[in-house]
């Protein structure tokens, strides 16, 4: 049993040290040579380097804080095949991985703890859970941003969908524990997005086109001629 135990808490930290690859941070660097975390909103995450570098720089930053905490989950998976690991302690094991993945990416020790907000690796790892769902949130989140071009409302409505999806799910009774995390996260991804919900309230938050060429200003450097551009800056 302490073998058992040792091997959870190795997993739990490779998750967190997963969840702190700082892909936004590493790519804005090397290929763009500027540091995410100073431009924009200053968020190393996919939303801010679409806005800020446009979509061939988000989308590698996207597939790769998705797949961190997708690998992070399934590496816990692997504790199936130890018999002193029952499902419900397995579930519980997942979903502190999911924490532990996107505090990595909030905290991550590879960039000097200053990271985003972690939207897309807590979806690569909840995928790892459940995928059916987060396919559902998928869908919202896709039908709010083509309604709105905002990313930020399009994430919170999402978000607040997910408890709602788990709790209709058939497989919500195999895990009350899922649905507290998956209410926890709503709750979570509302208070991370405080300052979004204050330029909302405002009109100030920032539009995304996601399909419109990007105006690039006189005299500024272009580094993508079909990228995705904000409406206001």
């Amino acid at each position: 049993m302490i073998l058992t135990y040792y091997c959870a808490v190795t997993m739990i930290i490779i998750a967190y040290l997963l969840g702190s690859i700082p892909s936004a941070v590493w790519i804005g660097k090397k290929y763009y040579g500027i540091d995410i975390r100073e431009h924009g909103s200053k968020n190393a995450g996919t939303t801010n380097m679409l806005r800020v570098l446009g979509r061939r720089a988000a989308l590698p930053v996207f597939m790769l804080d998705f797949l961190k905490g997708f690998v992070a989950v399934a590496v816990i998976g692997m504790m199936k095949y130890d018999d002193s690991i029952s499902d419900s302690w397995l579930i519980g094991l997942k979903i502190v991985a999911v924490f532990a993945a996107v505090l990595g990416h909030i905290f991550p020790v590879f960039a000097g703890f200053r990271g985003g907000k972690g939207v897309a690796t807590l979806v690569g790892a909840v995928t790892g859970i459940y995928p059916t769902i987060i396919l559902l949130c998928f869908a919202v989140w896709v039908v709010v941003l083509m309604i709105s071009h905002y990313v930020s409302l399009a994430s919170m409505i999402a978000g607040c969908c997910f408890p709602v999806f788990v709790l209709v799910s058939h497989k919500a009774s195999l895990s009350g524990p899922f649905f507290v995390f998956s209410f926890v996260i709503a709750v979570l991804l509302i208070h991370t997005h405080r300052k979004n919900i204050d330029r909302l309230r405002k009109g100030t938050e920032n539009k995304i086109y996601i399909w419109r060429p990007k105006k690039v200003d006189a005299g500024a450097p272009s580094h993508d001629a079909d990228d995705a551009s904000p409406k206001n800056e």
